[in-house]
């Protein structure tokens, strides 16, 4: 399969035209872009209702480069609106729908926006910390600018702004996991060219393809995926506005039997646990991908045991766009993240940025031309994460053996020096879910006596009751001795960030 590349793409490049008006003026039109509990919206119709939206933001003040910021839950109106924005030329920014009042203000001042989308359970907090420069969008909630009224009285054409590959388009939310979520800006082709690397070139979707996502649409992962990649061939995508659950997945699944589940390790843990899991079907998967966080080896064969769908596991991140190291569909290699996703090239380096050789542990490095441009307002943090030349320093530690298969040793960050050798949690977290009694598992460092220690958080199997001496031992007689955590703590669950990704930074603040 020929690989897209930035110099074939056009000059004149819209994301709204590119994904949405394509299939409907290649004589799709009545095809299924999103499927919701309320039926089916086919490319026409959608492709109408973001040119009346365009209308609406444009009546708003919107023009091309602007800001427009999305706060609100997960349905037809949040991809319209998403592509309305982009149709104009403007910028999109998302967060999600249940932030403090204090987070929804940072995202405010610090994404300038100059029109917020919100719903009912968005609106009042937004209103509560807005300054009075943004006009608020609401979507079934009362206000001065009413989606449904609004966009029902508005014009169904709107040409596309004249953008270029290389203008601004999408600002991609980091984690926050280390501090405010900084934005990773990124031009018109990056999620052009990954739809055609990963989208195409490693999950091969077609237009047959239905994609249901786990995490919502304000996780980059989940709308390229729901929302943009299947467009992109002509599939769809199930899109729900409810919080996700395993019995919700489950159901979802019966209901609209989907091709393909984008998925995360949590979710896949509590959908394996889960009491009703045997009685489930779902043979019409061709495949689950995992993205978001690291899924243990453990956990994948305990997937493959309780559903036998293939997992499609890899790494991305909001600095490349999105992944950029892959397994692939019918190559399983257990441990492994895969290869290079194609588009990209990788590399191991030590501290000093000097390649490492096979088998040995670095930091991987990135090279493509989805890398983000920069941080929003943080040049420091840009010059030292995106060193030119469209490559990014990911922090993530990676061996690579011969054959080119990444193997995920955790985050520079993460690691604890203990008795003077570093030790990576995640060899002692994928350790101790060896153990059936245990769910879930997080190992961070904590002090004592001026020295670090390996503490453990374990969620264990509802009725369990292995104990902490039983992990312990476990853990020294599998792994080098010094890992064994000197402390468990048995929680009922971890602490997750709002993409689902567990919060380290919240375990290590437990006295």
């Amino acid at each position: 399969m020929s690989r897209l590349r930035r110099e074939d793409l056009p000059d004149r490049l819209n994301l709204a035209d590119w994904f949405v008006d394509r299939t409907v003026a290649a004589g799709h039109g009545d095809r299924p872009a999103l499927i919701t509990g309320a039926g089916a919206t086919t490319y026409a119709e959608l492709a109408a209702l973001v040119n009346r939206a365009g209308h609406v933001l444009r009546d708003l003040g919107v023009r091309r480069g602007d800001r427009v910021l999305l706060a609100l839950g997960d349905g037809v109106e949040f991809v319209a609106a998403w592509y309305a924005a982009q149709k104009l030329g403007a910028v999109t920014a998302e967060v999600y729908t249940f932030l403090p009042p204090k987070d929804l203000a940072y995202a405010l001042r610090y994404t300038g926006a100059s029109v917020v989308v919100v719903d009912a359970t968005t609106a009042d907090a937004v209103r509560s910390v807005a300054t009075g420069g943004q006009r608020l969008l609401t979507v079934g909630a009362g206000g001065d600018h009413e989606w449904e009224p609004l966009v029902r009285q508005a014009s169904a054409e709107l040409d596309p702004a004249p953008t270029t590959p290389d203008d601004v388009a999408i600002w991609k939310f980091t984690t926050g996991s280390t501090g405010a979520p900084k934005a990773c800006v990124h031009p018109v082709h990056s999620p052009v060219l990954s739809a055609d690397w990963y989208g195409r070139g490693v999950l091969g979707l077609t237009a047959d393809d239905v994609v249901l996502p786990v995490p919502k649409l304000f996780f980059g992962y989940a709308r390229d995926l729901a929302a943009l990649f299947p467009f992109a061939v002509g599939g769809a995508g199930v899109v729900f506005p409810e919080r996700t659950t395993a019995e919700r997945v489950f159901a979802l699944i019966a209901r609209h039997r989907p091709t393909v589940l984008v998925n995360v390790p949590t979710m896949m843990a509590a959908m394996v646990a889960h009491p009703d899991a045997a009685a489930q079907d779902l043979s019409c998967l061709r495949l689950c991908t995992s993205a978001g966080e690291a899924l243990p080896a453990e956990l994948a064969r305990r997937w493959d045991a309780a559903f036998g769908v293939e997992v499609v596991d890899g790494i991305g991140s909001s600095e490349a766009y999105h992944i950029y190291v892959s397994t692939r569909p019918g190559e399983p290699r257990p441990g492994s993240l895969g290869r290079t996703v194609p588009g990209y090239t990788t590399r191991v380096v030590d501290v000093g940025g000097t390649p490492l050789p096979p088998g040995e542990t670095g930091v991987l490095e990135i090279t493509g031309d989805t890398v983000a441009l920069e941080y929003f307002e943080a040049p420091e943090k840009s010059a030292a994460t995106f060193l030119g030349g469209r490559t990014l320093r990911s922090g993530d530690l990676f061996s690579v053996d011969e054959e080119g298969f990444h193997y995920y040793q955790g985050r520079v960050d993460d690691l604890l020096k203990v008795g003077g050798v570093w030790v990576a949690p995640s060899e002692i977290e994928h350790c101790l879910l060896t153990h059936p009694d245990v769910l879930e598992c997080a190992v961070v460092g904590y002090t004592a006596g001026g020295l670090v220690k390996p503490r453990a958080f374990v969620v264990r199997r509802p009725g369990a009751t292995v104990d902490a001496a039983a992990l312990q031992d476990l853990v020294r007689g599998t792994l080098s001795p010094h890992k064994y955590p000197r402390d468990v703590r048995f929680v009922d669950e971890l602490p997750r960030t709002a993409n689902g990704k567990l919060d380290r930074r919240a375990l290590r603040t437990v006295d």
